[in-house]
């Protein structure tokens, strides 16, 4: 294939569920184009390539190919360093998904990797990118509720055995709720708020087993080898802190998905798992009212997920480090950025076993803002 010398070549590895949503979402955006996908089960990898026009290849053969400059990593999360060590090595730029890596020391490794080598790696989740997300954001740096001290995220909910067609990694270590859907909403906190300072929690798991409800593996019981219900408590530099309750637990309930309290008002954020939605806030008189959104691209609803038009915009991330390996800019879903997710993630699972606060061991920046004019540059 020859690709524009403007456009930088991707190889996806890993055709599972996610898959579908990264190969649909691509041609949305400038400066990439999907040329090969691979798997470890070669039916399948033939397959999502027919589905979507594209080259299937084995893992060795995509990661030799020379029309492929960037790897997305969408493996199962226990083989996110593997696969994204061997890119590395193989001179590839590097998209994985959440969770970049399982512990710190593997990021370490990874980090120094890929500085030898002058490659990147960036990772999900992107929905920080998001239209809704970037005004909140620009609502705190412009002092709209004064200064952030405290806030509380949550998302709760009966499991994933319910619907997903393989959900038995998501019981194991390295995944849980925490790993899995602590991401979202971990990396929009350091977007809003910066770096953590310190981590406390309790951890536990109602069930030592789950069985399947989905197709194809009704029926089949799972191990339960990771807490499924965990509270936590997270004392940013800045000084806020925020309770982040993830659970697989929980059949119902009424708290929102997250909410910051500042000096002179509160934010409502619609949900960190996708890139709109509706942001409320209250001033010192305490009445919450809808806050009207701004033109983001990245905002406009896009599919239905069930529950009416939302905005997908999962590779913006990718597209975003694409346009800064072209500029030399830092991307803003960096390795950085997602290590230090990684490092509060694990400091409450830790500190759910130990019953002691965890003081990380790694910080990052912000990444820049993402405003309506340069999300549109992103997009065709």
């Amino acid at each position: 294939m020859t690709l524009n010398s403007n456009t930088m070549g991707i190889g996806i590895i890993g055709c599972g569920n996610i898959s579908t949503t990264y190969l649909g979402l691509a041609p949305l955006f400038k400066g990439l184009q999907v040329v090969a996908v691979a798997d470890m089960n070669m039916e399948t990898a033939t397959a999502r390539a027919a589905e979507y026009k594209v080259q299937a290849q084995t893992v060795d053969a995509l990661l030799a190919n020379p029309d492929v400059g960037l790897v997305i990593n969408l493996t199962i999360p226990a083989a996110h360093y593997a696969i994204t060590r061997q890119a590395v090595e193989a001179g590839k730029h590097v998209y994985s998904e959440k969770p970049v890596v399982l512990t710190l020391a593997e990021g370490v490794a990874l980090r120094d990797l890929a500085a030898a080598k002058g490659v990147r790696i960036g990772s999900a989740p992107d929905t920080f990118l998001g239209g809704a997300h970037q005004q909140v954001r620009q609502m705190i740096d412009d002092g709209a509720i004064g200064r952030v001290t405290a806030g509380g995220c949550a998302f709760m909910g009966p499991g994933m055995e319910m619907w997903h067609p393989t959900p038995h990694f998501f019981f194991q270590p390295g995944a849980g709720p925490m790993l899995d859907m602590g991401p979202y909403y971990i990396g929009n906190l350091i977007n809003f708020l910066g770096p953590i300072r310190r981590v406390g929690a309790l951890a536990s798991s109602a069930h030592t087993t789950r069985t399947v409800t989905s197709q194809p593996n009704a029926g089949q019981v799972i191990p339960v080898n990771t807490p499924t219900n965990i509270h936590a408590l997270l004392e940013f530099a800045g000084g806020a802190t925020i309770n982040l309750s993830v659970s697989w637990d929980v059949q119902a309930h009424k708290r929102v998905n997250m909410e910051l309290y500042g000096t002179m008002g509160s934010l409502f954020v619609p949900d960190p798992n996708f890139f709109g939605g509706v942001i409320e806030m209250a001033g010192k008189d305490g009445k919450i009212a809808p806050v009207k959104g701004w033109d983001h691209p990245l905002s406009k609803d896009n599919q239905d997920h069930g529950r009416g038009p939302l905005a997908n915009y999962r590779m913006a991330g990718v597209a975003d480090m694409v346009a800064a390996i072209a500029t030399g800019r830092d991307h803003r879903c960096s390795f950085e950025r997602s290590l230090h997710a990684v490092d509060a993630m694990t400091a409450a699972l830790t500190s759910g076993e130990t019953g002691q606060f965890v003081t990380l061991t790694t910080t990052c920046t912000r990444p820049a803002a993402l405003g309506p004019q340069d999300a549109a540059a992103l997009l065709v």
